[in-house]
């Protein structure tokens, strides 16, 4: 359960300078990283999960964390100065962003899109320090039908994770599967699809493959792009909101914090989802509806704050069920192991200290993005215009260099060539790269807990059936494949 005091500890911990300092050198590269057009906090995180190696576990934990956080929240700025989303979760800040901007409330927008981000972030980081503990209270009863159960709800929903293409969603699963098989079997102890390649035998490096997909192939997409113009921002004054104004927008907050929460539980819809649907809802609810799209400052806080607030919701079941639910929280899951932190419900029985302080660094990277996009308002806003002759090269260096970091092993080198290739190639052509690295994961977690579970019921599958929880999970899950077969039937 929650315990208060561990809580005191955990922002104490947090408060150390050695610990302070990563949280803020985080926030700073969240913001630059969500700024500017094209790279994500996905890819910063998997970027830099090598360079936490030689950090105590908290350190690098919350730096990742504050990555997290401020990366989503940093997206909106380059929404509202040149009107492209720096993350896919701010594409909805466009729509009254960009307007405010344009008549020359670029400052009056920041200002409102930071403290809405806060607000939200800070409430869905309260709600995961408060409800994670009862969750793994609960999840310490599974077993592995139950944890079999839970992988396969997981890769049912990655289908989701291809918007309107979720076959190309399926064949990207299946791939990850695929890989997640390369090394030895888990229950066996044999190899399998080594290819005679001794190094292989372990199986390939995640945080390799991580880094290939997510970094060195969005570095590979820039280079497409490399000799296009971005427009020139307009400047930025005044961005500190009155207080008046925010207190005006509370029911859009608690509107707006339910929904971002709600949907960062779900696993695979998404903030930008959160932030659309906040967006719509507060439209709908308004006195005046025609003025969304021509600079309404409301629309530009329903969606900050709905699309902040799913980063909670987003860490609960991975923390508590080690089931990640999009490709960011795949990439924090494998932060933790490899600091030798499994998320589960174990983890907050072995280690409740350890989970309080995440609670702990959660909450202040929510805050320290606040203060330190309000100061620094005008400095980030430069930096959607930042060359991308100088960024690709960059962004390419610190793969390779984290890649080989990793085990000071080549091989990890080449494996992360070759699924940056492999990660560009699939964007170009539809297939979205997160179900793959899902895949990875849950694939290994699905296969060896259904062996289990099989050993458990004596190779009868109607063991299931004596099994309600892994039941209800078993048919949630094909809920969800009838769903996204029906969305597609209904598709023009």
């Amino acid at each position: 359960m929650f315990d208060p005091h561990l809580l005191l500890q955990g922002f104490w911990q947090v408060a150390q300078p050695g610990v302070f300092a990563f949280l803020l050198l985080g926030t700073v590269l969240g913001i630059v990283v969500g700024a500017i057009p094209g790279l994500t906090a996905t890819m910063a995180i998997a970027l830099l999960i090598p360079f936490t190696f030689s950090m105590n576990p908290i350190s690098g934990i919350v730096m990742l964390l504050a990555i997290y956080a401020s990366g989503i929240y940093g997206g909106g700025i380059a929404s509202i100065l040149i009107r492209t989303p720096g993350t896919p979760a701010a594409a909805a800040t466009v729509l009254d962003g960009y307007p405010m901007a344009q008549r020359g409330e670029a400052g009056r927008a920041i200002g409102i899109a930071t403290i809405s981000s806060g607000i939200g972030g800070v409430f869905s980081a309260l709600c995961l320090t408060f409800f994670a503990p009862m969750l793994a209270t609960v999840a310490l009863r599974f077993s592995a039908p139950e944890y079999f159960a839970l992988a396969v709800f997981g890769l049912t929903v990655t289908m989701t994770l291809a918007g309107d293409a979720p076959l190309k969603g399926l064949a990207s699963a299946l791939a990850g599967l695929l890989v997640g098989m390369i090394g030895l079997d888990p229950i066996g102890g044999f190899p399998r699809f080594n290819f005679g390649v001794a190094e292989l035998t372990g199986g390939l490096n995640f945080v390799a493959v991580m880094i290939g997909l997510f970094s060195l192939s969005e570095a590979f997409r820039q280079l497409e792009t490399m000799g296009s113009s971005v427009p020139v921002p307009p400047a930025v004054r005044n961005v500190l909101p009155r207080l008046r104004e925010i207190l005006g927008y509370w029911r859009v907050y608690v509107r707006s914090c339910v929904f971002g929460l709600v949907v960062g539980i779900t696993p695979g819809i998404g903030a930008e989802t959160s932030s659309f649907l906040s967006y719509s809802e507060t439209k709908r609810t308004a006195k005046d509806p025609g003025r969304f799209g021509k600079g309404a400052p409301e629309g530009v806080a329903a969606a900050q704050s709905a699309e902040n607030a799913s980063t909670g919701g987003d860490l609960l079941p991975m923390l508590t069920l080690g089931v990640p639910g999009d490709a960011a929280t795949a990439v924090l899951m494998g932060a933790l192991t490899i600091h030798n932190l499994q998320p589960g419900p174990l983890l907050f029985q072995e280690r409740p200290d350890l989970v309080h302080q995440i609670f702990a660094g959660m909450i202040c990277a929510n805050v320290a993005f606040v203060v330190i996009g309000l100061l620094g308002a005008r400095v980030f806003a430069s930096v959607v215009q930042v060359d991308r002759r100088i960024l690709v090269p960059i962004v390419c260096l610190l793969s390779l260099i984290g890649a080989y970091a990793i085990d000071n092993n080549p091989l990890d080198v080449w494996v992360t060539l070759i699924f940056g290739v492999i990660g560009w190639l699939m964007q170009r052509n539809g297939f979205p790269v997160s179900p793959l690295v899902l895949a990875v994961i849950l694939g290994g977690m699905m296969e060896s807990n259904l062996r289990r579970a099989l050993v458990m019921g004596q190779g009868d599958l109607a063991y299931f059936l004596q099994r309600p929880i892994a039941l209800a999970i078993l048919a949630a899950a094909l809920l969800a494949i009838v769903a996204v077969f029906r969305r597609m039937r209904r598709a023009p």
